[in-house]
């Protein structure tokens, strides 16, 4: 009975003592989840760096140094998605003489998650893009191209959910019109979609159905046109014209911004508009941060490869 009783005492002082402790649980400090975007569009089939003497890209560029740079950033953060905007293929003699096997064999030893297709990765055809994806250890996505009666049907998923650090990210991908772009018979039966259309189903679907934490629009639509190009829908359109995008990450036009230019959406909040140039001479970079309640704040800049 009295080492019961001894028993009995000593927890009962034991969750007294336990007691004062509680509150400060209050005070721990929020944690803050990192996510980490890199990016490129327009690489061109841009192997090797520019020579030293070119005019204006003068030692910049190259897969060995964008590689190097892409593992530093990975050792610094794990939580990283590596994604490229279009147009791969076309624009040195490696993808006339291997057809964008090379391309896309050092863009999965540098384990890119994930692409969209720009308006020249059709210039080997459909059937020429479709016979380099097994060289893609990585998948591409495409909403707004319907290749129902094409090789590449069922082959180009619409969207992709990636999980980070238990943080939910859905990316897309929309693409430009290419008629009066690209060949008919490069895309045959290729059927273009209104992409702020299918954007808002896109946004519909990640944000509203599949709860993501983070939604991301791989384009190759342009950053902006001029008024004689108005109709045409670009990127800054798209963020205007939407609701629910918290990225989009452009290609085509191959303009170089040193860090997102910030848009109001069609709802009043902010959407980050980024691309880095052409040739892999820059590689984006955009850092979200996640508090407890998965709300998020973002910072993003150009790196010089």
């Amino acid at each position: 009975m009295k080492r019961r009783d001894f028993i009995q005492k000593t927890a009962a002082g034991s969750a007294l003592l336990a007691l004062p402790s509680l509150p400060l649980m209050s005070f721990a400090k929020p944690e803050i989840k990192k996510i980490t975007i890199l990016h490129t569009n327009d690489v061109h089939s841009h192997i090797d760096p520019f020579p030293a003497d070119d005019p204006r890209n003068a030692n910049m560029g190259g897969v060995s140094r964008r590689a190097a740079l892409i593992e530093s950033i990975r050792k610094e953060n794990p939580n990283v998605l590596l994604l490229d905007a279009g147009d791969v293929f076309q624009g040195t003699p490696y993808f006339n003489y291997y057809g964008g096997e090379l391309e896309l064999k050092l863009m999965s030893m540098m384990q890119y998650d994930l692409a969209t297709l720009g308006n020249h990765d059709f210039d080997n055809g459909i059937e020429g893009f479709y016979s380099q994806l097994p060289h893609a250890n990585f998948d591409f996505v495409s909403a707004n191209y319907d290749f129902k009666n094409t090789a590449l049907d069922t082959h180009i998923k619409p969207y992709k959910i990636f999980h980070k650090d238990g943080i939910k990210i859905g990316v897309f991908g929309l693409g430009i019109e290419l008629q009066g772009l690209v060949d008919k018979k490069n895309y045959k039966e290729t059927v273009y979609r209104d992409p702020i259309e299918i954007a808002q189903d896109m946004t519909r679907i990640l944000k509203k159905e599949e709860k993501c934490d983070l939604v991301i629009c791989l384009s190759h639509l342009g950053y902006d046109y001029k008024k004689s190009d108005e109709n045409k829908v670009s990127d800054l359109k798209l963020a205007q014209k939407t609701q629910d995008i918290d990225l989009i990450i452009g290609g085509h036009t191959h303009t170089f911004l040193d860090k997102p230019t910030v848009v109001k959406n069609a709802a009043g909040q902010e959407v980050l508009v980024n691309q880095v140039g052409c040739y892999g001479i820059h590689l984006g970079r955009i850092d979200f941060y996640f508090d407890n309640n998965k709300q998020n704040i973002a910072k993003g800049k150009a790196i010089v490869v």
